[in-house]
């Protein structure tokens, strides 16, 4: 495997990973309420832990996107 095929394949799977995020993001944003009593069937959360829950999932997925995703594949542009 050469460092081109790891490399599109970070750049890929980034790009992948940060249109999910977005998607989420907007799902949450846009149909919230939808979302909130989906997920009230099945756990008993308050608005403000559902809204908490969702936030952090969104932040650790993002930091998730540029540890292991965006930061081997710049790592290995500046090397390569």
């Amino acid at each position: 495997m050469t460092l081109e095929i790891i490399r599109s394949a970070l750049a890929w799977c980034a790009v992948i990973n940060l249109v999910l995020l977005l998607v989420w993001f907007l799902l949450f944003v846009l149909a919230r309420d939808w979302i909130y009593r989906l997920h009230g069937r099945w756990f008993k959360l308050t608005p403000e832990q559902f809204d908490a829950v969702h936030y952090a999932g969104m932040a650790l997925f993002k930091i998730g996107i540029w540890l292991f995703n965006l930061i081997p594949y710049f790592s290995l542009r500046i090397v390569g």
